[in-house]
């Protein structure tokens, strides 16, 4: 697909431009830096609340949060990120983009505020939980108020402001921890949960208003010449994030609807997102897509390849050894967290945790970078076919764990298509696409972190967090003892 025509205008805003460096992790680290800060405070909000509720209602909170993140993210149909490919080609007209996304997420967002209040007995009914329809209302007005308050941290990253976007990231999410927990913890009741985060999310969106009006002042209004521009780009990519939803979360609404809400509860745990993991991966890639833009908009094409393999290489760094340390500890992790009565979970865990070695490809902003997003459409529809035509079965043979492996499986299709596709885009051979030697470096120091670690459980019986601390220490030593002597 051609990139969406800028439509030149001599309405101007000023902007600081972003230093011409083509490193990704300077910025990058700073925004996870403001993310980092948050991580255990978001990371114990669904550990508490598996202590304060029984599995039943805590279910019924998975669920209730699994709608928010179906519908947030299918809603935007893809305005806000758009802002990533706009803002660095055209800073100049950064107010009247950034006008034109708010506009289409406000309208949006309360189309499914009042859908969602609509259709919340036939949901309750198809989700077996008659619950939800108490509680649907809540989630639809904070639905439509975190989707008008989303552009904040992405207008600040496109203009270069990486500080300002880690403090928020940071604030956000120290916010969003106390929202949810301390209510919880107070009245113990879920409408009290959801209560506060609609009100922090009211909060956040003043606060973006108050930011956009004076960074922009005069020249925030919509422009409907340039929303052309904008839905041809968007429209596409925010087809593909809809499938890319729809078979994210089919699994899981799939055994929502034919199990009851305690044993929808144990699969929920056991695909644990782990809050480190879209803390780096999250923030690095929408550098990593505002660094190539800059490096196209220059005529330097063979950059990109450096920043890919330099964000791909930092990020498995991460993403190799803490996944390996996960699935081997992965029972453990699970009844430290969420106590025995989640340790059915385990297995499933296990197999979640190579979805973090797959996190490592960033393929899906390279798509955006090139507006590939008619092709990332095709391969969400593939990994959408494979999902759905295996779900069933899959739980028939495998229980929960083979929902879990059916989506796996079609994600390393999904990547493998993508870097099928950069091999063309970037016009290079298949040894040249990766920094294949380094990250199997990293894969064999993993594997062999994992052989100590299978050892020193064999020969150790102990509770779950000192098991982790000494497995981590020799996890830890191994993985670096074998990279130290390459």
């Amino acid at each position: 697909m051609a990139a969406a025509p800028i439509i030149a205008s001599e309405r101007t805003v000023s902007v600081c431009p972003a230093p011409a460096t083509d490193s990704v992790f300077k910025p990058a680290l700073l925004l996870m830096s403001g993310r980092t800060v948050a991580f255990a405070a978001t990371f114990f909000i669904p550990l508490v609340l598996a202590r304060i509720f029984d599995p039943a209602q805590f279910g019924t909170y998975k669920q209730l949060f699994l709608i928010w993140g179906s519908v947030y993210s299918v809603a935007q149909l893809g305005m806000a990120s758009s802002l990533y490919y706009f803002l660095p080609r055209a800073p100049r007209l950064a107010g009247p983009y950034v006008a034109n996304s708010l506009l289409f997420l406000t309208a949006t967002g309360l189309v499914c505020l009042s859908a969602l209040v609509i259709a919340a007995p036939k949901l309750s009914h198809w989700l077996s939980n008659n619950e939800l329809s108490h509680y649907l209302p809540w989630i639809g007005l904070y639905i439509c108020l975190t989707m008008f308050a989303m552009a904040l941290e992405i207008v600040l990253i496109s203009r270069g402001r990486y500080l300002w976007a880690s403090a928020s990231y940071a604030f956000s999410d120290l916010a969003r921890a106390a929202a949810f927990i301390v209510p919880a913890l107070l009245f113990r009741q879920l409408e009290w949960v959801l209560k506060a985060a609609v009100l922090l999310a009211f909060l956040r969106a003043a606060v973006m208003l108050f930011y956009l009006r004076r960074e922009f002042r005069g020249s925030l209004r919509p422009d409907r010449a340039l929303l052309k521009s904008q839905l041809a780009y968007a429209l596409p990519f925010g087809l593909a994030v809809l499938v890319e939803i729809v078979q994210a979360s089919l699994p899981q609404y799939v055994v929502s609807h034919l199990f009851d809400p305690a044993t929808f509860a144990i699969f929920a745990v056991g695909c644990l997102q782990i809050p480190l993991v879209d803390f780096a991966a999250s923030p690095t890639s929408d550098v990593m897509m505002v660094k190539m833009q800059e490096r196209l908009a220059e005529g330097r094409k063979q950059a990109v390849l450096h920043i890919w393999h330099d964000t791909t290489w930092k990020l498995a760094l991460l993403f190799f050894p803490l996944a390996a340390f996960l699935m081997v500890d992965a029972r453990e992790f699970i009844v430290f967290l969420f106590t025995g009565r989640y340790a059915a979970s385990a297995p499933i865990f296990m197999v979640w945790s190579a979805m973090i070695l797959l996190t490592t490809l960033q393929v899906d902003g390279v798509m955006r970078v090139f507006a590939q997003t008619r092709f990332l459409l095709l391969l969400n529809l593939m990994r959408l076919a494979i999902i759905a035509g295996l779900i069933r079965w899959s739980l028939g043979e495998f229980h929960l764990l083979g929902a879990a492996m059916v989506t796996v499986v079609a994600t390393v299709l999904f990547k493998a298509g993508a870097l099928v596709r950069m091999k063309r885009l970037l016009a290079v051979g298949a040894g040249d696409l990766l920094p294949w030697r380094g990250l199997g470096a990293l894969l064999a120091a993993a594997v062999c972190g994992v052989a100590v670690v299978l050892a020193v459980k064999s020969q150790i019986h102990m509770s779950p967090l000192p098991s982790i601390l000494v497995t981590g220490v020799a996890y830890a030593v191994t993985c670096l003892a074998f990279r130290a002597a390459e």
